[in-house]
């Protein structure tokens, strides 16, 4: 079981992002079915993600799942004023779900998980989505302001890590490392892609210091346009405006022995 600490819009990140970049796959769902697994202690990220992902498809069902009972019952209990709350259930890897959801998301749920045991958990998570499905694995920071996340389809497995990041207070790209996904978190080493990402990164926001000027966004944006030139970035400056930089997975994917 997770710590379960969060705060409302703790996860409002990845929730912006998926409703934005995924949209697509919601709308074109048969069941449009969405599960947050691991919410914690609170039912409020998961009213968190039902908002935001009914301006894509108003009848989209969204399931929050915990593997405590007294969590999945406290859940309950708020939001049962509600007039179409979320459901939630007891439940794990396993996703007890009637149907296959076509978003997973599990935030902060690997981190406590050995490295070794990443891998096994991906695979039974993606066995369980709906066709042209996504999972995504990530980590945040208490508030929220830090956060990175991997995209998983169900037919080829990781496809891409995303950034996002809280511009004000930022001191480079790579302070973002200390919330990287638990598949990445200890591959942070020289010759690791990962590692040569936020090393690159720190040296193009150096770089891009004169456009600070212009504000920290406009400094962000320089920063990862410059990246765009030898990395394989998939996003472009409408994300990058929102402090968000999306890479291939096969640029960071681990390339050594065990970390």
């Amino acid at each position: 079981m997770t710590r379960g600490t969060t705060g409302p819009d703790r996860l409002r990140r990845v929730e912006r992002w998926l409703a934005q970049t995924q949209s697509g796959r919601l709308r074109r769902a048969a069941d449009p079915l969405v599960v947050d697994l691991g919410y914690g202690a609170s039912a409020v990220t998961v009213t968190d993600l039902q908002r935001w992902l009914r301006g894509v498809r108003p009848d989209v069902r969204v399931v929050g799942l915990e593997i405590a009972p007294d969590r999945v019952a406290a859940a309950r209990a708020a939001v049962a004023h509600l007039p179409d709350p979320p459901a939630f259930a007891v439940g794990g890897f396993e996703v007890p779900t009637a149907g296959d959801p076509v978003l997973l998301r599990a935030f902060n749920v690997l981190r406590q998980y050995e490295t070794g045991e990443v891998q096994a958990s991906w695979d039974r998570l993606r066995a369980r989505l709906a066709g042209g499905g996504l999972l995504v694995d990530g980590t945040c920071d208490e508030l929220g302001r830090r956060a990175t996340w991997v995209a998983l389809e169900r037919e080829d497995g990781p496809v891409s890590l995303t950034l996002s990041v809280r511009l004000a207070g930022l001191p480079a790209p790579s302070a973002v490392a200390e919330r990287l996904p638990k598949a990445l978190i200890h591959r942070n080493v020289p010759g690791e892609g990962v590692h040569d990402l936020l090393r690159a990164a720190d040296a193009a926001w150096a770089r891009s210091a004169p456009t600070g000027t212009f504000g920290l966004r406009q400094r962000w944006i320089a920063t990862c346009r410059d990246l765009a030139r030898d990395w394989p970035v998939l996003d472009s400056a409408a994300r990058w405006r929102l402090g968000e930089l999306t890479v291939a997975w096969s640029c960071v994917a681990p390339r050594g022995g065990p970390a």
